[in-house]
């Protein structure tokens, strides 16, 4: 056993904090300072506060969407959704009526019903309970959300059912925003890599520590009043440092975009990242960076409509055919995909798994939540599978295996950023 040694004889390192005053700060670049912010932290709230900001990108950014109600208000069927939603409706405005009968008493938890198959309380539903918001089920508030990754879903988009709507309500509020607003979604955190993909739907809050959202466009609540959100702040500065006036703001987001996919800007700041929102340095060029972003943009809003990437069926000719979708599995070399007993999809290429997202490739992202999945307390079964487009999954893999090859291509040949490289 290694004695213990005396004061005295230990070799102390002084550690110094950083001008932020972290002390455990030894990884994180100083010169990320240096860089222009993407948002402001005090401007993230549940308000829209529109501000003649300086010194960052965004003018307005806000977390992604939590229901605390996922299973209720989220479904790959639009159906279902409906039902879903409807009986919730049904249930709370019930208890309400329920607890005006009986004068209104204090326990209110204790005097509804808890039954997890008609309803799922919480302190925020419960707030809006006491003020007696009643809620009418609304097909027009039945809207499409980015889940995950590459996965979209049906969402009931309602102040009262959802606990935090955040600044979605205001980034698109309408069918008609959905079409010409973008949005970079951001997932940061201690747990996992830093990635944004670029979106035109409301997001979801996602796991770990969430995800933050900046649009290119802010609306009022009914659609009216679109303005833009890069500031005027951040325009001028780009156009005065590389001495380009034709810059747009359209051209800083596209930029902005690219520079987060940089891999030498997600290694040289990773601790960074961590620990706060992405600053964006100046590249030497900026015309390259914003047209690479454009196209990144492009193919990961209309991942739906990309080519198919040609992988081949191995059928089980003794079973009927099949496109349904249980649970996929890659094969152990992660060449193959078994969709289903039926199916086996065959040639995948190994460049695919360097296009990640966090934790997982886009491919991994889709296997994992295109499967069907019952929640235990609600009963509530999630089936992606489609009765009107049989086949949608399975060209959807197709799709994000493109895109996948596609954005490796793309980011590879990316030109140098200009940042120090010890």
């Amino acid at each position: 056993m290694e004695r213990s040694r005396v004061y005295s004889e230990i070799d102390w390192e002084v550690i110094e904090p950083t001008k932020n005053y972290i002390w455990l700060g030894h990884e994180l670049k100083p010169e990320y300072d240096e860089h222009i912010a993407l948002a402001s932290q005090e401007t993230k709230s549940s308000k829209l506060d529109f501000e003649l900001l300086e010194d960052v990108v965004f003018d307005q950014y806000a977390l992604g969407v939590s229901t605390n109600r996922d299973d209720w208000l989220y479904s790959y069927s639009h159906e279902s959704l409906k039902e879903n939603v409807s009986l919730f409706c049904e249930t709370y405005n019930t208890e309400i009526a329920r607890w005006r009968n009986a004068r209104k008493p204090g326990e209110i938890l204790k005097f509804v019903t808890n039954d997890s198959k008609r309803i799922k309380w919480s302190s925020l539903l419960i707030d809006k309970f006491k003020r007696e918001k009643l809620v009418d089920f609304d097909e027009t508030k039945i809207r499409i959300s980015q889940w995950r990754p590459f996965s979209k879903k049906y969402l009931y988009f309602d102040n009262v059912l959802i606990d935090a709507p955040t600044l979605q309500r205001f980034f698109f509020p309408t069918l008609e925003s959905e079409i010409e607003n973008r949005a970079i979604w951001l997932k940061i955190g201690s747990e996992i890599s830093m990635y944004s993909l670029m979106i035109h739907c409301i997001p979801n809050l996602l796991t770990q520590g969430g995800s933050q959202c900046f649009p290119f466009y802010t609306y009022d609540e009914d659609g009216t009043n679109r303005r833009e959100n890069i500031t005027d702040w951040v325009l001028e500065q780009f156009q005065t440092h590389y001495k380009d006036p034709t810059i747009t703001k359209w051209d800083i987001f596209y930029y902005t975009y690219a520079v987060l996919h940089h891999p030498h800007y997600r290694t040289r700041y990773a601790a960074n990242l961590k620990r706060e929102l992405p600053r964006i340095p100046y590249a030497p060029e900026f015309r390259p960076f914003a047209t690479v972003g454009q196209r990144l943009a492009e193919i990961h809003v209309h991942y739906e409509d990309q080519p198919e990437y040609p992988l081949k069926h191995l059928e089980d000719k003794d079973l009927p055919i099949d496109w349904r979708v249980e649970k996929m599995r890659l094969s152990k070399d992660k060449t193959q995909l078994k969709y289903n007993d039926f199916l086996t999809l065959t040639g995948i290429p190994p460049e695919v798994f360097k296009y990640r997202l966090g934790n997982r490739s886009a491919l991994d992202w889709v296997i994992d939540q295109y499967r069907v999945k019952t929640d235990q307390r609600s009963g509530i079964t999630n089936d992606p599978n489609r009765l009107d487009d049989e086949e949608y999954i399975v060209r959807l893999i197709k799709k994000v295996i493109t895109v996948s090859l596609e954005t490796v291509k793309i980011v590879d040949a990316l030109p140098d950023l200009g940042l120090p490289k010890d």
